[in-house]
């Protein structure tokens, strides 16, 4: 008998009864979460964790990029911040820089908090 990680079973749980907005959001959560502690294993020179979220963080950005739908016009311009971030954080592993983290952070801050409100918003109007 294998016992579960209650944590894990939840968040699987909480994956397969969520609507796609609120995956979207979780996604994007996750974003900020990896970044922060990519971060801040860089600044406690522990590269292979940094690698690790990282590597994390873009895995996020690759299913964002693949699940758009291209028949909204937002599509196309959130491929390319996509693409950008996914870029700046291969350069930031790359050559170490904390900075370009921060960048990424920023934009991954930007996309939560908008996509909240506009989840917000949607739920307010129906």
């Amino acid at each position: 008998m294998v016992l579960r990680n209650p944590y894990q079973t939840y968040q699987k749980q909480a994956v397969n009864t969520s609507k796609p907005e609120e995956l979207t959001l979780m996604l994007y959560q996750g974003m900020v979460k990896y970044i922060r502690l990519s971060k801040i294993a860089l600044q406690n020179q522990q590269i292979e964790d940094s690698h690790h979220y990282n590597l994390r963080t873009q895995d996020i950005l690759s299913e964002l990029m693949v699940t758009l739908k291209q028949e909204y016009s937002i599509a196309e311009s959130l491929l390319r911040v996509y693409d950008y971030m996914k870029i700046r954080l291969i350069e930031a592993n790359l050559h170490k820089k904390i900075e370009l983290l921060e960048e990424v952070e920023q934009f991954a801050v930007q996309l939560t908090e908008t996509w909240a409100a506009a989840m917000a918003i949607n739920k307010g109007q129906n």
